[in-house]
Formats: C-alpha cells, sequence, structure tokens
C-alpha cells in the first residue's frame, strides 16, 4: 500500500522538507553563532549569500509541506474503500494507530511552516535582515515538528494493510449518553451552545482582526482569540453544523464534509477556517516581535494585513456556517 502514488508523494515531499531543513539548520548553528551584520570579513559575506538561497528553499518546502495537509486528508478519504467498515477518512485513519496522530501532526505542521513563512517574509522586508537570528532559531523549533510528521507518516502509511476491519465514522462520532472519548463528547455538546460559541467566537475574531490595525496588544489579542475560535469552530462543526449539512440529526463526521455528495463543502468551512486562525496566530506573533528600526512602519503594517486576513477568515467561515443552517431542511432547534 506503500507504494500508491499518493502516498509516495506525501513521503517524498515530508522527507524532502526533513533534509531541506535539516540542511537548513546546520546553517542556522553556524549562522546564529557568527553573523554580524557589522562586520565585512568573508565568512559573513558568505553567510549572507548563504541565506537568500537558505531561506528560498526552506520557504518551498515549508509551503508544500502546508499544502499537503489537503493531499493526506484527502488520500485518506479516497482510500476508505479498501477497508473493511470504513466510509470515509476516519476509518482509514482509524485501521492504524499512527493515523491520528499523523493528522495532528500534519496539522501542527501545518501552523508551524506558516507562522515561519511569516516571519520569514517580514524579515524580507528590513533592509538589514533584522530578524534573521529569530527566524532561524525557528527554524531549530520547526524541524523536530517536520521531522516527527514524517516519522509518523511513514510509520502509518507502513503499518497500513488492506485487509484491515476499521469502524466508521459513526463509531467515533456517536452522540448517545454513552459516547466515550473526545469524538463522542463533541457530538453530545447542545447545540445552542455549539452555536452560541462558535458565533460568538468567530465575530469577536473578525472585529478584533478589523480593529487590530497597528497595535501591539490588538494583534497579539488577536493571535489568542483566532486560537481559540479555531478550536471551537472545530468543536461546532462536528456538534451542530455537520448535521445541517448531511440533514441527519446523529451524523457528526467532520471528515464526509468533504466528499463529492455533499458538494465538496468541508473544503468552503476549513479553507477559510485554517487560513483565519493561521494568519490571526501570525498577528500575534508579530505584535509579539521586537521592534526594530528598519522595520519601524514594515511590521506593525504587516500585523494589521495578517489582522484583516485572519478576520476575512473568519467572516467566511461563519458566511460558510450560516449558509449551511440557512439551506438544510433540518429543524434542529425549535
Amino acid at each position: 500500500m506503500i507504494f500508491h502514488p499518493p502516498i509516495l508523494a506525501l513521503l517524498l515531499s515530508s522527507w524532502l522538507a526533513v533534509a531541506v531543513l535539516a540542511a537548513g539548520a546546520v546553517f542556522a548553528a553556524r549562522l546564529l553563532r557568527h553573523w554580524d551584520r557589522t562586520s565585512g570579513s568573508e565568512r559573513q559575506i558568505g553567510l549572507e549569500r548563504a541565506t537568500i538561497l537558505i531561506s528560498t528553499a526552506v520557504a518551498l518546502v515549508l509551503a508544500l509541506e502546508a499544502a499537503s495537509l489537503i493531499l493526506f486528508v484527502s488520500t485518506a478519504d479516497r482510500m476508505a474503500n479498501l477497508f473493511v467498515g470504513a466510509m470515509c477518512a476516519v476509518g482509514t485513519l482509524q485501521a492504524d494507530p499512527w493515523g491520528f496522530p499523523t493528522l495532528w501532526a500534519s496539522i501542527a505542521v501545518f501552523f508551524a511552516a506558516a507562522l515561519w513563512l511569516v516571519l520569514d517574509r517580514v524579515d524580507g522586508l528590513g533592509r538589514d535582515w533584522p530578524l534573521i537570528r529569530l527566524k532561524y532559531a525557528a527554524l531549530l523549533a520547526v524541524l523536530p515538528i517536520v521531522l516527527a510528521e514524517a516519522g509518523l507518516k511513514t510509520a502509518y502509511f507502513w503499518n497500513l494493510k488492506a485487509d484491515t476491519i476499521t469502524s466508521c465514522c459513526g463509531r467515533l462520532f456517536e452522540d448517545s449518553a454513552g459516547a466515550s472519548g473526545a469524538g463522542g463528547e463533541l457530538a453530545a455538546l447542545d447545540p445552542r451552545l455549539a452555536l452560541a460559541l462558535l458565533f460568538g467566537s468567530s465575530g469577536l475574531a473578525v472585529l478584533g482582526g478589523l480593529a487590530a490595525g497597528g497595535r501591539r496588544l490588538a494583534q497579539i489579542a488577536q493571535g489568542v482569540v483566532s486560537g481559540a475560535a479555531f478550536a471551537i469552530a472545530l468543536s461546532g462543526i462536528v456538534s451542530v453544523v455537520s448535521l445541517y449539512v448531511y440533514e441527519q440529526p446523529h451524523h457528526h463526521c467532520p471528515f464526509c464534509l468533504l466528499k463529492a455528495e455533499y458538494d465538496h463543502f468541508g473544503f468552503a468551512l476549513y479553507g477559510p477556517l485554517f487560513v483565519g486562525a493561521a494568519a490571526g496566530l501570525a498577528a500575534g506573533m508579530l505584535g509579539l516581535l521586537p521592534r526594530r528600526a528598519s522595520l519601524a512602519a514594515a511590521l506593525p503594517a504587516a500585523g494589521a494585513t495578517a489582522a484583516r486576513v485572519s478576520a476575512l477568515g473568519f467572516a467566511l467561515f461563519a458566511l460558510s456556517c450560516l449558509w449551511a443552517i440557512g439551506r438544510s431542511h433540518l429543524v434542529l432547534l425549535g
């Protein structure tokens, strides 16, 4: 099974990212030790030349890694028909103990990659690379996350067997009184409370993003609100939004939303949500960065832009939820 083309593409992408980031980490150790922008030595000139190449290569593989999250979920969904009992990506992920840990690791890589790419972009706005030490220190922190994701992904696909009997999403996201586990707890949330939290947190993220501007505290607050709104949104999708899409009061699966029979509606939910959360976290990160002279105007402006993108993402997500509820024939709230 590991020789399926999509699986090979995923593994190649992950280990390519590990190789490039490992080389970048070696360079980062040299740069953190020897970087001196005021020096005109041959070593400093070599570091300045190399950093352009290293930053470009790292940015490309991290962008590829962030995008591979979509391919991973899509591949898991398409492979569901290979396993007895599976109906969607949930069954494929449950066919091996490494399935869901790989998914969580892929999500962590998505956000880590997004934040590093923003940091790299902002560093390039300064004439003297004012954030270069911080950027390469962050690269050293991103490498273990990417390495863990590559290892988990390899273990998951290596152990998958086509004759495995697995369970469908109905077992994981069962909303009965005896439900156990995180999936069952999310499915059992009160619909009114779930909707109030979903639209309330998304509304705060939208208002906060629009009002943040170049103020550091407001940008930091947007990062905190975006992270909380992301978690609440995922729980709201499982507990109530999915019911309106499926028009069934007991089908809570967040993965079936991506299927063709539901017009791939999940992409209209998860796309803006992930972008909004990543941009909000980026705004918070930029708000925490030290103000350098060469970034006196660019850094606040970049934070404001990230906050506005976050507001747009959460607004589109909330509108998609409203559209799903409005068009549905399910009467869930009396």
